[in-house]
């Protein structure tokens, strides 16, 4: 677990799908911690999830590398992980890096869910 007071990943379970609600910054430090959780899920068999970014601040290329690793793990099983972005700042770096078109991004965990 990371000692890091401006990053924090907690799980509910919305319908029978993990939802990853994650707060704070997610960079070099605070990746693993996200990684570890999502390969969690991979490994209890969890072909559907869904990474809640709403109350991220900031993501680094370690962040999109954990997330892009999670969401070929989860499709090579017939899955899907499904993320959240609602902060513009976050949206931008998807866009950026050309990951939109790689995952698919909902303005809720709801609506995530229901997809």
């Amino acid at each position: 677990m990371t000692t890091d007071v401006n990053f924090d990943v907690s799980e509910i379970d919305r319908g029978g799908t993990p939802v990853l609600e994650v707060r704070g910054e997610v960079d070099v430090s605070t990746a693993p911690e996200l990684r570890e959780r999502l390969l969690a899920l991979a490994e209890q068999g969890r072909t559907l999830a869904v990474v809640d970014l709403s109350d991220v601040s900031f993501v680094d290329s370690t962040a999109l590398g954990v997330l892009v690793s999670g969401v070929k793990r989860l499709r090579s099983a017939g899955g899907d992980l499904r993320l959240v972005v609602t902060q513009p700042r976050i949206s931008k770096v998807f866009e950026i890096t050309g990951l939109t078109d790689v995952f698919h991004i909902y303005k809720s965990a709801a609506e995530a869910v229901k997809a």
